[in-house]
């Protein structure tokens, strides 16, 4: 399989290692990790803590964007 379909497109070498590192783990974890910060922002919600909640409740975005990320890189691999 191919990994790098553009020649002129190198990644470096920081991103290369993160990558490395981020294929090590399970792709589900993101997945866990984006509805536990929903529940947590639920708690907090009902708890009455507001901003907390409306802080947290941020979070499964960027995790759930991670774990597709990690997706791709361990169906596509990096260069």
């Amino acid at each position: 399989m191919p990994t790098n379909l553009n020649p002129e497109h190198k990644e470096g070498k920081v991103a290369t290692a993160i990558e490395e590192q981020t294929a090590k783990l399970p792709s589900d974890l993101f997945l866990w990790a984006a509805l536990g910060s929903m529940a947590v922002s639920l708690t907090l919600q009902i708890m009455g803590r507001k901003k907390e909640s409306l802080f947290v409740g941020q979070w499964p975005a960027p995790f759930l964007l991670l774990g597709l990320y990690n997706k791709l890189v361990k169906l596509e691999g990096h260069d």
